[in-house]
């Protein structure tokens, strides 16, 4: 049976409790509310008086006669020995309410049977490759599997007074975005409009982890993180000119990762590894990558054969311009 969550608090504390993703919290589905055509539905399955596991599924209105398509940002959430139940019961709720597909995108390494109709995705809307540090380890070790020159590199940005602070400020915000703008310019890719990211650190609240590296006053870099119980998980982060000098996006990231650890926080993901200069800086923080399962899709139509073969530009246009991924 599920029962949709229709209270902040109550949904937070199942994610929390379940060891949900990130973007399984209330405030992600929110901003995607605010800013594009997705409703947010916070569900929770149960199995007679007991909770198995949950998701927050974002509904898209789709042009008539498809109805609605549901997408499931790194969920759903529960126990693997729950999975089938748990896909069952989403796919159930999805097609009640006329749906043509069910994406999900889970953090699961592997599901060993899917259920009847489902099948891998050809599009998909996170990285599926990720590169992840276990906070369990002692800070020697977690740096002892970081390349050589990235803890030289570390070193030298801690010499160079490199200062790094948590903020929370609008007006800090902005420095932080000016960052990013000036990043995604030189590596070439899209980024929402500033209300977006101010209002994402609005709803957010005590799950934002934003860090400002700075010398002398002067913004360098910055990193953006969402925080559960379980998963630090990396959003944005970019570096200017200054901070490549003097390498301050290394003790950055290594500031976040400790105050991760010193949280009690388990995982440290560093959110997707393409063939690229940022994943390359990424991965010289941990020698562990992994691949999540991907995208898989789930049927709840007849039209979704139609909507398969004969509109793959129009579903090429839903799953990619409309990207929920933040980017």
């Amino acid at each position: 049976m599920i029962r949709e969550i229709n209270a902040q608090t109550e949904w937070n504390g199942l994610v929390t409790e379940q060891d949900g993703h990130p973007l399984q919290l209330w405030a992600w589905g929110e901003l995607k509310n605010q800013h594009g055509p997705w409703t947010p539905h916070r569900l929770a399955i149960e199995q007679g008086s007991k909770i198995i596991g949950g998701a927050q599924v974002l509904a898209r209105k789709m042009p008539k006669p498809f109805g609605q398509m549901f997408y499931v940002p790194r969920g759903p959430f529960c126990a693997e020995n729950n999975r089938g139940k748990v896909l069952q019961e989403l796919s159930d709720w999805a097609k009640h309410r006329h749906g043509v597909e069910l994406k999900i995108e889970p953090n699961w390494t592997m599901m060993n049977h899917w259920p009847v109709g489902w099948r891998q995705s050809k599009n998909r809307v996170l990285v599926p490759k990720t590169a992840l540090i276990d906070l369990s380890c002692d800070e020697d070790r977690i740096l002892a599997a970081a390349a050589k020159k990235t803890r030289q590199y570390i070193r030298k940005s801690v010499n160079a007074n490199v200062t790094i602070r948590r903020v929370v400020e609008k007006e800090d915000i902005k420095k932080c975005l000016e960052i990013y703008q000036g990043t995604a310019k030189q590596r070439r890719f899209n980024l929402h409009k500033d209300e977006y990211y101010y209002d994402l650190a609005q709803l957010a609240t005590d799950a934002n982890l934003i860090y400002l590296a700075e010398k002398d006053g002067q913004p360098l870099s910055f990193l953006w993180n969402l925080r559960t119980k379980t998963v630090e998980f990396e959003l944005y982060g970019g570096v200017n000119q200054m901070g490549q000098e003097l390498r301050s996006n290394y003790c950055l990231k290594w500031y976040a990762i400790t105050e991760a650890k010193a949280a009690g926080v388990e995982i440290y993901d560093m959110n997707g590894l393409l063939n690229d200069g940022i994943s390359d800086f990424k991965r010289s923080f941990t020698d562990t990558e992994i691949e999540w399962v991907g995208a898989w899709d789930k049927s709840l139509s007849p039209l979704y054969r139609l909507w398969e073969t004969v509109l793959p530009a129009a579903k090429k246009t839903v799953q990619t311009v409309n990207k929920l991924r933040g980017r």
